[in-house]
């Protein structure tokens, strides 16, 4: 096996709609794609050079906190902050600077992590 690349980062999700409004509504993320019908489904969000996906199509598929999780560059930390503050995301880790970069960590609906991140040059 070659492995060339990752194909898509994915989330599994209880409630499409509600996961749409945070993803699309909170974070600001455009739909790619949608596969599906309704509010059982697969959404991709193009990110760059990267896709991350989430959805509720496979029965055995759950949501979790402990989970795996993907990091979201952002060009303005604070400000991405501050939005997710004044939509009332839980944080699993404040804000905080490290050496070579500012990072927090958010839950999504269904208590999945979302590390919001901005390198330093």
């Amino acid at each position: 096996m070659n492995v060339t690349g990752i194909a898509f980062t994915c989330y599994p999700v209880t409630d499409l709609q509600r996961a749409r409004r945070f993803y699309e509504g909170v974070l600001g993320l455009k739909e790619s794609r949608f596969f599906g019908e309704g509010d059982k489904g697969f959404v991709e969000y193009d990110i760059g050079a990267n896709t991350l996906g989430i959805g509720n199509g496979a029965p055995d598929w759950k949501p979790s906190p402990g989970g795996g999780s993907v990091g979201l560059e952002v060009d303005d930390f604070a400000a991405a902050i501050a939005r997710l503050k004044a939509n009332g995301c839980p944080f699993r880790l404040e804000p905080l600077e490290t050496p070579v970069c500012h990072m927090a960590i958010v839950s999504d609906p269904d208590g999945n992590s979302i590390i919001i991140h901005r390198r330093k040059s």
